[in-house]
């Protein structure tokens, strides 16, 4: 797309105006508010690390612009085709079974079932991980962070594949293949809406029914669509020149689950352990969807790791635009 082709319907200067007001926005929110109960050092350190985060990614935006934008603008584009192809992927993927998509499920299941039992039945550990401490049933506890973990795990193993499995597509001139990550994230989203419902009537045996504070899931489960597919973008990119990528993430993500809030409560450890702790992106979108299930609390009211995890997302996004504009014209000559 040339440069001086409007984008979304703007101009280049326009366009970085738009951006430059929100940055502004978002520097003088952080600026303005103050949490009574927090410690005055603490969150001034917090403001100071967020501002100068904000103001280096309104630079490099400015810097970059055209190589930034043209990710988001294929993608918008090509909106109809990617929903296309992502309910092709969904049915592809389990074609020719008798059961279909259920297998999907079933190991998930499995899973959540057996933690539970080995956990909380057998070991009763649920009371040394902190989880009474939330006063929720440690099965609904472990269910809601299971969820958007199950979540997370397939859409970056799918997506990191993305580019290798649609080989035959990369090679072929005219197609855009910056669909092809968002396809398989797409396609990890139907069997998740499935666990959601699941997660819901779990709840509701416990007697957590729905309230207005439920359809944070929804915001949550944005979260976590839009972390994931800044992910791949980088290590699907990756993948094509570096196989060894794919045995690393699955290292990392068998370290994750265990560094993440899953199995235990974060809220059960001392206050320095748990900022550390939720230097992790995930503990924001697990602690959430806990919250829209079980809790009585909007995500705006946890301002700094709502903050932060935008923050954080937003710049991982850019980095994953830019590792693969400057990669993607060597895909088909490696395919």
């Amino acid at each position: 797309m040339r440069r001086n082709k409007a984008r979304f319907g703007v101009t280049k200067p326009v366009g970085i105006a738009i951006f430059s007001a929100l940055m502004l926005a978002m520097a003088l929110i952080i600026g303005i508010h103050h949490n009574p109960l927090a410690n005055p050092q603490d969150e001034l350190t917090k403001k100071i690390i967020a501002i100068v985060i904000i103001a280096a990614a309104e630079i490099a935006f400015v810097l970059l612009y055209d190589k930034v934008t043209v990710l988001p603008v294929e993608l918008w584009m090509n909106r109809h085709l990617i929903w296309k192809l992502a309910k092709n992927d969904f049915k592809k993927r389990y074609a020719g079974s008798y059961l279909g998509a259920v297998w999907a499920m079933v190991q998930p299941v499995v899973t959540v079932i057996m933690y539970y039992i080995v956990f909380d039945v057998i070991m009763g550990a649920s009371d040394q991980v902190g989880a009474r401490a939330t006063n929720i049933p440690y099965v609904l506890f472990l269910t809601a962070g299971l969820v958007p973990w199950f979540y997370f795990t397939e859409a970056l193993n799918n997506g990191t594949q993305a580019l290798i499995e649609y080989s035959y597509l990369v090679k072929k001139v005219v197609f855009k293949i910056s669909i092809l990550p968002i396809i398989k994230v797409i396609a990890a989203t139907f069997i998740h809406i499935f666990f959601v419902i699941i997660m819901m009537v779990i709840a509701a045996i416990y007697g957590f029914y729905p309230t207005v504070y439920t359809i944070q899931i929804v915001y949550y489960s944005a979260c976590t669509f839009i972390f994931v597919l800044a992910l791949c973008y980088s290590t699907c990119a990756i993948m094509v020149f570096f196989k060894d990528i794919a045995q690393i993430i699955n290292i990392l993500l068998q370290i994750g689950m265990w560094a993440t809030p899953i199995l235990w409560n974060v809220s059960a450890f001392d206050p320095k352990i748990q900022s550390y702790v939720k230097i992790n992106p995930l503990v924001y979108i697990v602690e959430g969807y806990r919250s829209a299930i079980c809790e009585r609390q909007w995500f705006f009211e946890d301002f700094y790791s709502t903050m932060y995890f935008w923050i954080f997302t937003v710049v991982l996004f850019g980095i994953g635009c830019l590792i693969f504009k400057r990669l993607k014209p060597h895909f088909a000559d490696v395919l």
